[in-house]
């Protein structure tokens, strides 16, 4: 079998992600985009039994599987909450070193959606809990313009 795709070109995704999510944030640091979406990531996955994690682990990019997956401490999922809750949250790291916007959920997902097939999202995102469709749900964007970019 090949090598899959995402490690061969781990790298060249996750610049790819990252400057997405970071135009979308309007953010012109790296750093604080990284920041950003480490705690939207571990927003939703608080939300999330372990399988459903692995689950939706297993359709992102390498680098973004790597960040969601690390320094899990393992616990019973969190109530489901609603986009105000995941923004807080995400705020919330690092809360001396966080720039963070309030559009770091929409955003995120705007990256990821330009990072991911929909059809494996989408897929994975029914068989997760109600919310998980609304936590990854791009308002108004244009479905033209998602999909990977690096292919």
């Amino acid at each position: 079998m090949p090598m899959p795709w995402t490690y061969r070109q781990a790298s060249r995704e996750w610049q790819a992600f990252l400057e997405d999510a970071k135009a979308e944030m309007g953010l012109t640091s790296d750093n604080a985009c990284y920041t950003a979406v480490e705690g939207v990531l571990l927003a939703f996955r608080r939300r999330l039994a372990v399988q459903e994690a692995l689950d939706f682990a297993q359709v992102l990019p390498a680098v973004l599987r790597a960040l969601f997956l690390a320094d899990w401490q393992i616990a019973a999922p969190v109530a489901a909450g609603t986009r105000a809750d995941w923004t807080a949250e995400a705020r919330a790291l690092r809360p001396n070193h966080n720039l963070t916007p309030d559009t770091c959920v929409a955003a995120t997902a705007l990256a990821l959606r330009k990072a991911v097939l929909r059809e494996d999202l989408d897929r994975v995102l029914a068989r997760l809990p109600g919310f998980a469709a609304d936590f990854w749900s791009v308002p108004g964007g244009d479905p033209a313009s998602l999909g990977p970019r690096i292919v």
